[in-house]
């Protein structure tokens, strides 16, 4: 693979990684259960990490890092469990990912990055496998809390912005 084709590989992987980051931040705004957010704020955070991988790969090549995906709007029915549908679709997005990267990551020729990105699918395979244990309900997918971590609440809908 040459440079070149190296370069506009991890361009499109950085736009698709991008792209499904920029829907997770906008369904964990959604996402009113306290243990569900937790994972989503974790999951956002590797993703992030990702996307900086991707981004130092592109600086080494001397290609440049596409501009970030701006966030869907969604649209959520009003029943409390309603968000469980975007999770759910998560999932589904997680599983298409997967899907389309796992083969392509083994062409590149790099050996650097095909283990960057095969770290990164590995990642997003346990994503997935989080997205579908909260649309299914599992409670405290990340594990539980200690003696006396108390009953688990709720994600306010306005977040607290210090001064």
């Amino acid at each position: 693979m040459k440079p070149s084709e190296l370069a506009a590989f991890l361009q499109e992987c950085y736009r698709d990684r991008s792209a499904m980051t920029a829907r997770h931040r906008a369904v964990a705004a959604h996402v009113r259960a306290y243990d569900a957010n937790n994972t989503y704020q974790y999951i956002i955070n590797r993703e992030e990490t990702h996307l900086r991988w991707l981004a130092d790969a592109l600086r080494d090549l001397e290609a440049p890092v596409p501009e970030p995906a701006s966030e869907p709007s969604l649209t959520v029915g009003r029943e409390a469990d309603a968000w469980k549908a975007l999770v759910a679709e998560d999932a589904r997005a997680g599983e298409a990912f997967l899907a389309k990267w796992r083969p392509r990551v083994e062409t590149v020729t790099h050996a650097r990055n095909r283990t960057m990105l095969r770290l990164m699918l590995g990642e997003v395979q346990e994503q997935t496998r989080l997205f579908e244990q909260i649309a299914a309900g599992t409670p405290a997918v990340l594990g539980r809390g200690g003696p006396g971590a108390g009953q688990r609440g709720v994600v306010r809908s306005t977040r607290w912005v210090g001064d």
